[in-house]
């Protein structure tokens, strides 16, 4: 096993495949991707610290930071995963400091890339390596809101810090931080044949099916103001069901969402959801309550519309895509969010924070 294909999870090493694939053009913005590195530039090394990553126990859980894993290898960046399993265990923080350590004691790394916040607090017990901290969502936007006041408080420690929407960056009032969504992968989400997917997954040929994708227990994600909408869909069309997508590999969710006639969604905190990045690419129409980015996503989609928080306004703009259900062109709206193109962002980052040029130090010298 190759050291960029080396996870360490609660202090056990698996491997994951290493993914080889041409890098794309890159789109420019402020502060977002707009440079794939040059194969003259040194190798960077980097080691991922994250409480998010898929497991045989939650095989979807973290699944961005998987692929974003993979596409930094991808792109020539030579990357370590530290997994802390906090879902399992809180004592896998503590636990994971030690793993911390080891790993800065047999390796030297250019910069420690820390996602979600608690995580980002256990890499910052050290000064040797910088340490990039991305931001994911509803972490920062006030849920739960400790969680908030401890990102507002160690925010301006952190060498860089990325934000997966504009929102999260004015949350914590940052006028440095990177902006860039999680990517997406567009050669697996891609359109496809209704009726083979739903024959593949043994659902009904001849219903109308909505798909709700998600952790139904999570109260940020408000599932239940799904299920009501869809039980007000059934009013104008009574053979209508909603399809729950959870706790499955990440490598089904493209055939649900062929399969499927729309996508709902009604989380009340979010930074730039994948799950609606990867419905438009799959050119699934999308009916959205207004959260993070998703305006910006889906604006100008013919076929994807905002709702309120309401089922019955939710159910008034489903009934109509069901009833004449039709694809969108979404997948031409998403191609700024390919992960080549994010990776080049991330990679711009590393650099920056590697280069001694960041923002930590600016700020301590201000002081």
């Amino acid at each position: 096993m190759s050291v960029e294909e080396k996870v360490l999870i609660e202090g056990i090493t698996d491997s994951i495949p290493s993914i080889r694939s041409p890098v794309g053009p890159v789109g420019k913005s402020d502060r977002h991707a707009d440079d794939i590195p040059h194969e003259a530039e040194p190798r960077l090394r980097v080691l991922s610290v994250t409480n998010m990553y898929p497991t045989p126990k939650w095989p979807a859980f973290g699944t961005f930071v998987f692929n974003e894993v993979k596409s930094l290898r991808a792109a020539g960046v030579s990357v370590d995963v530290l997994v802390m399993n906090g879902r399992d265990s809180r004592w896998s923080y503590l636990r994971g400091l030690f793993h911390l350590w080891r790993a800065l004691a047999r390796r030297k790394y250019d910069v420690i890339h820390a996602h979600y916040v608690l995580t980002g607090a256990v890499a910052r017990l050290q000064w040797g390596t910088p340490v990039v901290l991305t931001h994911h969502g509803c972490e920062v936007l006030g849920y739960p809101r400790w969680q908030t006041w401890l990102a507002k408080a160690i925010n301006p420690v952190f060498d860089e810090v990325i934000y997966r929407s504009e929102e999260m960056r004015q949350a914590l009032n940052d006028e440095d931080g990177w902006i860039l969504p999680a990517g997406i992968d567009l050669d697996r989400f891609r359109p496809t044949s209704r009726d083979a997917a739903r024959a593949a997954l043994g659902l009904p040929l001849d219903r109308p099916l909505v798909l709700w994708a998600g952790e139904p227990w999570r109260p940020e994600k408000r599932f239940p103001l799904a299920a009501e909408a869809v039980e007000l869909v059934k009013l104008d069309l009574p053979d209508a069901e909603l399809v729950v997508l959870n706790k499955k590999p990440h490598d089904v969710v493209p055939l649900y969402m062929s399969a499927c006639d729309a996508l709902v969604f009604t989380s009340v905190l979010e930074g730039s959801p994948n799950v609606v990045k990867e419905a438009m690419a799959c050119n699934l129409p999308v009916v959205s309550a207004r959260v993070g980015d998703v305006p910006e996503v889906i604006a100008g989609t013919d076929g994807c519309t905002l709702a309120e928080r309401d089922p019955a306004d939710i159910a008034r703009k489903l009934v109509p895509v069901l009833r004449n259900p039709r694809r969108t062109d979404g997948r031409l709206q998403v191609q700024r969010f390919s992960h080549e193109q994010i990776a080049a962002g991330i990679a711009r980052a590393y650099r920056r924070a590697a280069s001694g040029a960041n923002r930590a130090r600016a700020r301590h010298a201000d002081a």
